[in-house]
């Protein structure tokens, strides 16, 4: 499995995944569609977004996964959701 992954098909990612702290104000998305990255991405499980600029300037999100890394997606493969405060601190010590 590559540590970065991406939708487009235009697109070489290359990258490496990477260990981030997470971010003060932490977001969170839910895969709709995970076609190509059944392996990789559960259809409805909540992931933890990590910033990251360049990747959402190319239309792409960063999503944390069970073991801890994060890889890249193309976002459209996600919609971001608001959790509760008791949700969140839950999604949060899995991390």
């Amino acid at each position: 499995m590559k540590r970065t992954a991406s939708a487009r098909k235009s697109s070489s990612a290359s990258g490496t995944s990477t260990r981030r702290k997470a971010p003060a104000d932490p977001r969170f998305a839910v895969c709709v569609r995970n076609d190509g990255y059944e392996a990789s991405l559960e259809r409805n499980k909540i992931y933890s977004v990590l910033p990251d600029e360049d990747a959402e300037r190319d239309g792409d999100l960063r999503v944390v996964d069970e073991s801890g890394e994060d890889y890249l997606f193309s976002a459209d493969r996600f919609v971001a959701i608001d959790v509760p405060a008791a949700v969140k601190a839950s999604l949060l010590k899995q991390a």
